[in-house]
């Protein structure tokens, strides 16, 4: 069994903008289940259960929420000034070369973009935690992220070439690309536009899935896609819309493959009409929820802009 990247090791984080951090703090800890794990006078990390030292980063912007970028753990040291390489060979930039790391959880960074200004930071010897004891009910770690493409083989293609990810399977609207054995941790979202479509946060079973969704609706938050279990990658789903169309996804039971797996393409994924999931019980994704998966753009990856 290969690492599927040779450089990347995992997905560990997402980078936001937010409009109102008191607002997201209150979502992301009392609602949705994560704790803060550092404050800073701007911004706010917080950790789910297991080891990543923080999975979400929120910084008080004004305006609509952004995406600032996507954290990836990096295999090695080695890996970071591999990828400064490629990525510009891929024909993106890099924005911040190999370096250490000055925000909570530390560790040595490099910040690229790639050509159409998504932004990926890649982290070696970042902090961890060991005290991983599972909490009910709670987030665990993130599952994936999931980056709509008006150009989805540009993307796929830098994914490929600056961070040697593999794809596993496309279907007509996403293509899933892995860098360990879950099934994916970036997608691709095939679409007309560059947004972030969505944040996966991994439960421990199915039971906690739903339960959450529960937990959401009592809040106000109504599920917007779900509960169903998805084609590629077989994981179960609750999607909602959070504060400022920022959406996020409850997921477990995310399939675990090693280079035996066979890739997909769209002709093996396609469903009868009327279904959008394996199990056949799901309601098409809300309109609502379409609209918000457009919203949440990236940050300019120009340094000077």
């Amino acid at each position: 069994m290969s690492h599927a990247s040779s450089l990347v090791s995992a997905l560990r984080s997402v980078a936001l903008n937010v409009p109102d951090l008191v607002l997201a703090e209150d979502f992301f800890t009392r609602i949705w289940g994560l704790s803060v794990v550092a404050r800073q006078d701007q911004a706010l990390y917080l950790r789910a259960t297991g080891a990543d030292h923080h999975v979400l980063a929120l910084h008080q912007r004004a305006g609509a929420a952004q995406i600032r970028h996507v954290t990836l753990r990096a295999r090695s040291r080695q890996a970071l000034d591999l990828v400064a390489v490629a990525a510009v060979a891929a024909g993106g930039r890099v924005l911040s070369a190999p370096g250490p790391l000055q925000e909570p959880g530390g560790g040595t960074a490099v910040t690229v973009a790639d050509p159409h200004g998504r932004i990926f930071q890649l982290v070696f010897g970042d902090a961890q935690h060991t005290d991983t004891t599972p909490r009910p009910d709670a987030p665990i770690r993130l599952a994936h992220a999931v980056l709509n493409s008006h150009d989805v083989e540009a993307t796929q293609a830098f994914l490929a070439s600056a961070l040697d990810f593999s794809l596993s399977d496309k279907t007509r609207i996403m293509a899933f690309m892995r860098c360990n054995s879950d099934h994916h941790s970036i997608a691709v979202g095939i679409t007309d536009n560059d947004a972030l479509n969505h944040i996966a946060f991994v439960m421990s079973d199915i039971d906690a899935v739903m339960r959450g969704g529960g937990r959401m609706r009592d809040a106000g938050y109504g599920i917007e896609w779900g509960p169903g279990r998805h084609g590629p990658g077989n994981n179960v789903f609750n999607y909602f819309v959070g504060p400022f169309d920022v959406v996020v996804e409850y997921t477990a039971d995310v399939e675990q493959i090693d280079d035996s797996y066979v890739t997909g393409q769209p002709g093996d994924w396609t469903w009868p009409p009327g279904r959008v999931d394996r199990w056949g019980i799901s309601q098409p994704p809300s309109g609502r929820l379409k609209e918000a998966q457009r919203t949440v753009r990236f940050v300019d990856a120009d340094p000077a802009g």
